[in-house]
C-alpha cells in the first residue's frame, strides 16, 4: 500500500470518527466539545454516561447519517467512537 493511499484512508477514518462524535454530543444534547471526545473512550458508564434511551437515538442518528443501521446483536458497536465507526467502515464495504 502506498504512502499516499494509507494517508488518504487514515484521513477518511478521522473524518468518519469526528462525525460521530460531532452526532452524538449534538445529538444527544452533551455538553461537551465534540473534540474532546477520546475516540476509545466508553460511551456508557463512567465514560460519557450515556444510557439505554441514548442507545436508540445512537442508531437513529447512524442509520441517518450513515445508511448503516445496527441491530440488537450488534450491541458491541456502543463500546466506543472507534467500534462505531469499525462497524460503519465494516458495513459500507463491498
Amino acid at each position: 500500500m502506498e504512502h499516499q493511499e494509507v494517508m488518504q484512508r487514515a484521513a477518511a477514518r478521522r473524518a468518519v470518527n469526528d462525525r460521530v462524535k460531532g452526532l452524538i454530543a449534538e445529538g444527544l444534547g452533551l455538553p461537551i466539545d465534540p473534540m474532546l471526545i477520546d475516540d476509545d473512550q466508553p460511551l456508557f458508564g463512567r465514560g460519557l454516561e450515556l444510557d439505554s434511551l441514548d442507545t436508540l437515538e445512537i442508531v437513529s442518528l447512524i442509520d441517518e447519517n450513515f445508511g448503516v443501521y445496527i441491530t440488537d446483536d450488534d450491541k458491541y458497536v456502543f463500546g466506543s467512537i472507534n467500534t462505531i465507526a469499525d462497524f460503519i467502515e465494516q458495513a459500507r464495504t463491498p
